[in-house]
């Protein structure tokens, strides 16, 4: 039996990566730069324009989505607005606890404002807070000394990371990438960081380009990787990622979308069009992510 035919009732959706529709969620992210500004617009046709807190909220039920949010940029910030920005985000999430599932903290370990800020997230954030091991920030690789004492926070908290693997569209059209190197994406490191913890829940995020074979086999070799594929249009995925959700990643793969980049929409009617069983479908959609939860303790 095929995906349902596009056209009907979205499905109940679970987006394990998306960012801000609204002007606050992009708060210190290096969009306030045109050149990174206009990067972004041509590589996601996003026109950049924000929406309320209200019209997001509603976007998001008209998708029949719940979504994990997503700041990415919160680790440059000195430790005041980085907690300003989680109030905030923590407010939105108990304003409209229909449509949010919860946000990936993103800190600077070497910063002890930043690692207590995350004690506070993980005890007091609303639903699923997780920690964004960003390969970026200057306390270097996820598998670096300086992320150890932040990743045994999450163990015992019992909350995951999410790790970014393959090609980012930060700095994309920028000259030196904006200084990042895609290197630092490499799924080697989920491998590394999942076998050193074996506590620890990570979620690989992004399709792997152009690493996307060594991804496939860590998610296969690892009972604690999960992965999730937001940024990435359906369509153009490899045909072997696509086989193997299908198969052997069909409990291993989360829905996620990328908005406001992509839509909730868009991406569901394009995960009905690869071809996939109804069941394997709603796996995704919802299924895996309601396991994963429920082995969290999250309702």
């Amino acid at each position: 039996m095929k995906g349902r035919p596009m056209g009907t009732n979205p499905p109940r959706v679970f987006d394990f990566h998306s960012h801000w529709g609204t002007e606050q969620g992009w708060k210190g992210s290096p969009f306030d730069n045109p050149e990174a500004r206009e990067g972004t617009r041509s590589y996601f046709k996003w026109d950049m324009k924000f929406v309320s807190e209200e019209e997001q909220a509603a976007q998001f039920r008209q998708a029949n989505a719940k979504v994990m949010l997503d700041f990415a940029y919160t680790y440059k910030m000195d430790v005041g607005a980085v907690r300003d920005q989680h109030d905030y985000a923590f407010d939105y999430a108990r304003k409209y606890p229909d449509v949010v599932l919860g946000n990936w903290i993103t800190i600077d370990p070497t910063q002890p404002g930043h690692v207590k800020e995350l004690e506070r997230c993980l005890s007091e954030g609303p639903g699923l807070i997780g920690m964004g091991l960003h390969p970026f920030s200057r306390a270097g690789l996820p598998d670096s000394p300086a992320w150890e004492n932040c990743i045994n926070l999450c163990i015992e908290a019992n909350r995951p990371v999410l790790m970014l693997t393959g090609m980012s569209a930060s700095g994309v059209g920028v000259r030196g990438g904006g200084g990042l190197l895609l290197e630092d994406c490499h799924p080697r490191h989920v491998d590394r960081i999942a076998a050193r913890y074996p506590a620890l829940n990570v979620i690989a995020a992004r399709v792997a380009w152009p690493w996307q074979s060594e991804m496939i086999a860590i998610a296969l070799h690892k009972a604690n990787v999960w992965m999730e594929l937001h940024g990435w249009s359906p369509r153009y995925y490899s045909e072997e990622l696509k086989r193997e959700i299908g198969k052997r990643l069909r409990k291993k793969t989360f829905f996620a979308v990328d908005y406001p980049m992509l839509s909730h929409e868009r991406l569901v009617n394009e995960w009905r069009e690869l071809g996939l069983s109804s069941d394997v479908l709603d796996d995704v959609f919802s299924g895996n992510a309601e396991a994963f939860l429920a082995s969290l303790g999250v309702n």
